[in-house]
């Protein structure tokens, strides 16, 4: 229908604050082509019943939709206003809220983090800090807080307890053990940190944890509908429906993340995850982080805290662009096409989201999800690829890596069709077998810029090899064969 698809982009383009009007960039154009070529059957592979997005541009929302069903046995579809559980997402905002309380002397980010909470890990001499919490790296790892209380949620508890601070410190503080490098030595991403950052933030406040967001945070933005408090979200009418993984397909689950009103004195459980928003409403959060914190009518930060979120704190790795890391909430890829990229995930299981923004470009997406996560790392880079006038694959290591695995896939067969075997791509390898799941293909170039790959069986290493054809077909040399490609 496609004269009803350009009035819905009309309708976009032309409601809400700050939009651009109904003359649609071309950039943006190509970010719907490419969504609406791509994103449906990304969702199929992954089993997500219902996807929302909104891409950003200079402070305004470019282009906003909804894919599939936020509720699949009623067939209600997913909107850019449809509200999720953005899962880790929160954090971010957990970090503007005790940057905020520093900025008013209520704390410092070097303060032990035992003197506002009962905290009771450590070395000798070697405190923990609120910077440590803030930069997942305490010392010690992910002990489980999340998979405890989300799993009670979902009706398959753990049997710890974990109903209470008492209960929560009581767990924490008994993982002494665990205490492995120096505080701000290594990063762990750490769940229990960050509630205990919520922690410090309804003690030093005086407000339960979920009050504090909404009111000093979510409310200023514009974002109403946004919330902590569960039992308000699901009385939204256009709200998601959980899915978790099922041996058929998704199947619908309840919320997992109890409600903190119910609960005021361990609100902080939902630090780690516990705000419900809509892309839409995302889309002012976004802005305000590309401005330093700025938002029509005011500040959610000084702009050097907000400038401190989104810069490398502590290292955490290697990507396709070099360093990446960790700021406060956010995490940092200085070196995405020559600019840096700020993004956060999120995942509750049964709802994901993913942000990401470009600061200097004033560029962002963000996306939701009613089930488990598909690759929302590739949309967004996609996206903000096309923002930039680029071609993504040329430009995203990753893109042309597919691209060249792709090219590689497809069923081969040896003379007359005597044996045939597939070669099949799944979570980011070549595999190679009669059916699945077959034998991974280790390639000799990372970047598969290579035809040369190898199995791996107990230590032996055997050799496999493409080979290009000069009529443009592809051989497989494998074991005693040459299988040829057959589509």
């Amino acid at each position: 229908m496609p004269g009803l698809r350009l009035l819905l982009s009309a309708v976009v383009l032309l409601g809400g604050p700050g939009a651009l009007g109904a003359q649609e960039a071309p950039e943006v154009a190509r970010v719907r082509t490419w969504l609406d070529s791509h994103v449906p059957e990304m969702m199929r592979e992954a089993g997500l019943p219902g996807f929302s997005i909104a891409v950003v541009k200079d402070g305004k929302t470019v282009h906003a939709e909804g894919f599939g069903a936020r509720d699949p046995q009623k067939n209600l579809p997913a909107t850019p206003d449809t509200l999720y559980g953005i899962g880790s997402v929160t954090k971010s905002f957990v970090a503007i809220a005790v940057l905020q309380l520093a900025e008013q002397g209520k704390l410092s980010l070097d303060d032990p983090v035992s003197r506002h909470v009962p905290f009771e890990l450590g070395r000798p001499g070697q405190p923990i800090t609120i910077r440590h919490l803030l930069t997942h790296s305490p010392g010690f790892p992910n002990l489980g807080t999340s998979t405890v209380l989300l799993s009670r949620g979902l009706g398959a508890d753990t049997g710890i307890p974990m109903s209470s601070a008492a209960d929560f410190y009581r767990f924490v503080n008994g993982a002494k053990d665990e205490v492995v490098f120096a505080p701000g030595e290594h990063f762990f991403y750490n769940n229990a940190a960050w509630r205990m950052l919520g922690h410090v933030v309804q003690e030093r406040s005086g407000l339960p944890f979920h009050l504090y967001v909404k009111q000093r945070i979510l409310d200023p933005l514009g974002m109403s509908r946004s919330t902590l408090d569960v039992a308000v979200a699901l009385r939204d009418p256009d709200r998601l429906v959980p899915h978790k993984r099922g041996k058929s397909g998704p199947e619908a689950t309840p919320f997992p993340y109890p409600n903190p009103g119910d609960n005021p004195g361990f609100s902080f459980l939902s630090a780690a995850g516990g705000v419900l928003s809509s892309a839409n409403e995302m889309t002012r959060y976004v802005s305000a982080l590309i401005e330093q914190g700025r938002f029509p009518g005011g500040r959610l930060a000084g702009a050097d805290s907000v400038l401190a979120m989104q810069s490398l704190q502590i290292a955490t790795g290697e990507s396709h662009y070099g360093k990446t890391g960790y700021g406060y909430g956010l995490s940092v890829t200085p070196g995405f096409l020559g600019h840096t990229l700020v993004s956060h995930g999120g995942s509750i299981s049964v709802s994901t989201a993913h942000m990401a923004f470009v600061p200097d470009l004033k560029l962002g997406v963000v996306m939701m999800g009613n089930g488990p996560g598909m690759a929302y790392g590739r949309v967004a880079e996609t996206v903000l690829a096309l923002l930039m006038g680029l071609d993504p694959d040329e430009v995203l290591p990753a893109s042309r890596i597919r691209k060249r695995m792709e090219r590689l896939v497809g069923t081969y067969a040896t003379y007359r069709k005597v044996e045939t075997v597939k070669v099949f791509r799944r979570n980011g390898l070549l595999y190679v077998g009669e059916e699945e799941p077959g034998t991974p293909l280790l390639p000799e170039d990372p970047a598969y810029g290579s035809l040369r790959f190898h199995t791996l069986s107990e230590g032996l290493s055997t050799p496999v090899e493409f080979k290009e054809r000069e009529d443009g077909g592809l051989d497989l040399v494998l074991d005693r064969y040459v299988f040829h490609r057959q589509d």
